[in-house]
């Protein structure tokens, strides 16, 4: 996988050092394009196509290539933010590691010049907090544990990803005013309901292929377990929570401070979530009528 960054010309060349991957390149961009499809945006889609790749990456680690006590030395490692301490980790997460701290600090410098501000310690905290919350996770798994569907979606809402696609559209597509005038923390309720849409949606999508490859509980079954409910009964219930979601997501779109191309990010991550998820998983399947859509959007031309 390699996506370039306007002005640093690097490349996440990923997939080449670690094969267990899933490769989704064209995937990847498929969502930054639903994210933000103006022409404006173009330097904004080619952050989101690496933040979307390395979140495919690290979650890969944790969920089915990484041993409980490496990860739990990846997520100190990332949350200290120490490249130091890097000579801990194996040579997987070594390079897992290098990619994401190359990565923020990329960011962050093209960040820093353009408006004057260090979104380091936002952008690094987001990270760490998406390797706690897919650690929480891993332990559930390893111990099966059965959440609640209230304690699964506490942290589910994180390791979904969707909070670092925010935070890094608010850094990148912020200008230096809007920054001094607007908190990020202004911002917390959209960016937590287009994530637990996200999450809900995915899980919709994603359950049976994951029920079969191995993984935690999802929202249905953490449904079921708690309530004794049938599948039909816990996805109809499931279905519920998406639109109460909506409704409320809608509703903050309304009351957050203005600030146009970030809440049509989170609203768009919901609507491409339907696209993605709504007939299964076609982010991780490649399927025909994913590939048939894929290449109407990016590939094929329109006749007029």
């Amino acid at each position: 996988m390699g996506f370039k960054c306007k002005g640093g010309g690097k490349k996440l060349a990923l997939g080449e050092k670690l094969s267990f991957l899933r490769d989704r390149m064209v995937e990847n961009f498929v969502w930054t394009v639903a994210f933000a499809e103006e022409p404006q945006f173009g330097y904004y889609r080619r952050v989101a196509a690496k933040v979307n790749a390395v979140i495919t990456t690290i979650d890969d680690i944790y969920d089915t290539y990484g041993e409980l006590e490496e990860l739990e030395v990846f997520t100190q490692v990332v949350d200290r933010w120490d490249i130091n301490a890097i000579d801990s980790l194996p040579e997987y997460m070594k390079i897992c590691f290098l990619a994401l701290h190359n990565f923020v600090n990329e960011v962050a410098f093209d960040v820093l010049k353009e408006n004057g501000h260090n979104v380091i310690p936002c952008l690094k905290k987001v990270w760490a907090d998406l390797c706690k919350s897919y650690l929480v996770e891993a332990k559930w798994y390893r111990n099966g544990y059965k959440p609640s569907l209230h304690e699964y979606l506490e942290n589910g809402w994180i390791s979904i990803g969707a909070p670092v696609i925010l935070v890094n559209a608010y850094v990148v597509l912020s200008n230096s005013s809007l920054i001094d005038s607007v908190s990020l923390d202004e911002y917390y309720d959209i960016i937590r309901s287009s994530s637990i849409l996200l999450r809900l949606v995915n899980d919709l999508g994603t359950s049976e292929r994951e029920k079969e490859t191995g993984d935690i509980p999802k929202s249905i079954e953490c449904y079921m377990n708690e309530t004794g409910a049938s599948e039909a009964d816990a996805g109809r219930h499931v279905n519920w929570l998406i639109s109460e979601t909506w409704k409320k997501m809608n509703k903050e779109a309304t009351t957050s401070p203005e600030f146009k191309s970030f809440i049509d990010v989170a609203l768009n991550i919901g609507r491409m979530s339907l696209c993605m998820y709504q007939y299964g998983d076609a982010h991780s399947i490649q399927d025909l009528e994913t590939k048939n859509n894929i290449m109407s959007l990016l590939f094929q031309p329109i006749i007029v």
